[in-house]
């Protein structure tokens, strides 16, 4: 151990790392602040006097936020400054973690989360970014390894963290935790590292494309959440919906006319591309739901403290900490598709077992296998999908890729939330009624073996590198856009192989 840590310490030096240290410490916090709420929920729900699934858009919302802005992030840090950006966004993710923990009600808190996304999705791609701009020789990749790593470790610790702070501090101390991160992160960025920019950018940012698209999704995702209550076909729920479908047309009219698209809709003509994608975002919807379900099972309606929650979601963090960690060698041997299959397999089989599972010993081993297959299915879509794009292409496919992962997720939350509700017939008792859990999370274990089965044909057919992206690129013109968000890669892959995740 002392020879190794000699080594690295001879690797790096004291101003590399403190570069390190920036990073990891803010997608640390980002990402433990995510996945600490989910069993934060049902004590919020308590002490704002709302039932727990009315709090899903503290989970969609900043989801949402995140997933529209990363690429918008990256481009800003591109063209501004990779420094200026992840202090900015260090500093927006303390301030509005302060006013979160001060919320006085639902509507505070929850505009205090949507807000607080922004601000994430100003630091988790750009975190990463600076390290690889800060390291341009053959110790990027162990720089950039460590960052990710903290990244995990916030994943893992995440739901341990926020059910112990729940049950012998407040929920609140978990947003106040974020203060001290903030500016330590802040304050080494600061010191160390050097203001680096891509100086051939293009100078514009799809701004338009960005808001009509969190525009849409809102307005559909708040039609989801309100319809039960307003009534389907009342005015409010036609409204919204018809809102939230013309807004999203419009994102596709201005994706098309920008010469700096969010989202390069050309690359929806490559096939396998948007199959790996789409099976790697289910896998990614499977994670979310489990998440926040599972989270309101065990508190709700077993009646787990948060503190013994906590504990019982360190299997399922371990699973996916685990598949995470051993995808890299797995792919060595087998194509990134068939894992991803499996994995997506093995998570819907041991889902299902998941709510026959009653004794806690026995939830907690089939908890980390649920835990193992999802992260098997998503920690290798980046990778997979990589390798279905021309060269030129890959910043724009993983941007696409992480967008999706994100966003969907935060749609997924949204409409789990509400069929909950419809199959328990009751908006206050949806959150303990453990049949009316268990019959969604057996919905989703279809939809996870569905997620492997869309993989079938193009693990079939054996093909590594798609006939039809030429012609794609011919098609769309995309080429020439691919390197639009060149330096939000580093962060993309990243949370590719973290849900959300995010979220």
């Amino acid at each position: 151990m002392s020879g190794s840590a000699g080594r690295t310490a001879g690797l790096f030096s004291r101003r590399d790392r403190a570069v390190i240290a920036a990073a990891a410490i803010a997608v640390l916090l980002v990402e433990l602040d995510w996945f600490a709420l989910n069993l934060m929920l049902p004590v919020i729900a308590r002490d704002f006097g709302t039932p727990a699934t009315n709090l899903q858009w503290l989970v969609s919302g900043y989801m949402l936020t995140l997933g529209a802005l990363m690429i918008v992030a990256g481009r800003a840090a591109d063209l501004y400054g990779r420094r200026r950006v992840l202090v900015i966004g260090l500093t927006g993710f303390a301030a509005m973690s302060v006013v979160c923990s001060a919320a006085r009600n639902a509507a505070w808190l929850t505009a205090g989360r949507v807000v607080q996304g922004t601000a994430a999705a100003l630091v988790l791609p750009i975190a990463v970014a600076v390290v690889t701009a800060h390291f341009r020789d053959g110790r990027q990749g162990r720089a950039v390894g460590t960052v990710l790593a903290f990244s995990a470790i916030g994943t893992a610790l995440g739901p341990f963290v926020g059910g112990t702070f729940a049950e012998l501090v407040s929920w609140r101390a978990v947003f106040l935790l974020n203060v001290p991160f903030c500016a330590l992160a802040a304050l080494l960025t600061l010191r160390y590292v050097t203001e680096s920019r891509d100086e051939g950018a293009a100078r514009g940012m799809d701004l338009p494309g960005a808001v009509t698209l969190a525009g849409g999704l809102t307005a559909v995702m708040l039609a989801v959440d309100q319809g039960s209550d307003w009534g389907w076909a009342s005015a409010a729920t036609v409204a919204c919906f018809a809102a939230g479908a013309a807004m999203l047309g419009l994102f596709a009219v201005v994706e098309r006319r920008t010469t700096e698209p969010l989202i390069d809709l050309s690359l929806l003509r490559n096939r396998p591309f948007v199959t790996v994608t789409a099976a790697g975002t289910v896998s990614n919807i499977v994670y979310c739901l489990v998440a926040v379900l599972a989270a309101l099972y065990l508190e709700q309606a077993r009646g787990l403290s948060p503190l013994e929650s906590g504990v019982i979601f360190l299997a399922l963090s371990a699973g996916v900490g685990a598949a995470s960690y051993w995808s890299g060698h797995l792919a060595r041997r087998w194509r990134a598709e068939v894992l991803m299959a499996v994995g997506l397999l093995l998570s819907g089989v041991a889902l299902a077992a998941l709510t026959w599972a009653r004794p806690l010993p026995l939830y907690a081993a089939v908890f980390a296998v649920v835990g193992a297959g999802v992260g098997l299915g998503w920690a290798l879509t980046n990778a997979a999908t990589q390798s279905y794009v021309s060269a030129g292409r890959l910043a724009a496919a993983s941007g696409l890729v992480l967008t999706s992962l994100v966003l969907w997720g935060a749609v997924a939350v949204t409409v789990a939330a509400t069929v909950l509700e419809e199959v328990s017939g009751s908006t206050g008792a949806a959150a303990s009624d453990g049949s009316a859990i268990d019959g969604v999370l057996r919905v989703v274990a279809v939809l996870s073996v569905a997620g492997a089965g869309v993989l079938v044909p193009l693990v079939r057919s054996g093909a590594r590198t798609p006939a039809g992206e030429a012609a794609a690129t011919r098609e769309g013109g995309g080429a020439a856009r691919g390197t639009r968000s060149r330096n939000l890669a580093g962060g993309g892959a990243g949370r590719g192989t973290a849900g959300r995740r995010t979220g």
